[in-house]
């Protein structure tokens, strides 16, 4: 599925299935409130906090891939609801950071092991 097919089929879902789209503040709290669910997890699997006993660390990581897809849900409402392309916005943006930082990561000691 293409950006712009993720974008018209969730257009699709939203006015059919979910109604209508929340407003876009609305929207803006449920996409923090799902990047904090992948940070909770990601902490969990590659950081050094532990999972509580009733939690099932061996779904995690395809807990994490549903967790990313809200994440991606909310923003592709968020793009739609203010007529944002995504795709054209990912194009323009990789294009600032090659001409930004076509050099600097390549200089980057910090970067070279």
């Amino acid at each position: 599925m293409t950006i712009k097919e993720a974008q018209t089929t969730v257009d699709e879902w939203i006015n059919t299935i979910g109604i209508r789209y929340y407003n876009e503040l609305t929207n803006t709290a449920v996409l923090m409130e799902e990047v904090g669910e992948v940070a909770r997890l990601m902490a969990r699997i590659y950081g050094e906090q532990s999972f509580k006993q009733k939690e099932q660390a061996a779904t995690a990581k395809a807990d994490l891939g549903d967790e990313m897809a809200d994440v991606l849900f909310v923003l592709i409402c968020l793009a739609n609801q203010t007529g944002i392309d995504l795709t054209a916005a990912l194009n323009k943006n990789l294009e600032k950071k090659t001409n930004r930082d076509k050099d600097r990561h390549a200089n980057n000691e910090k970067l070279k092991e």
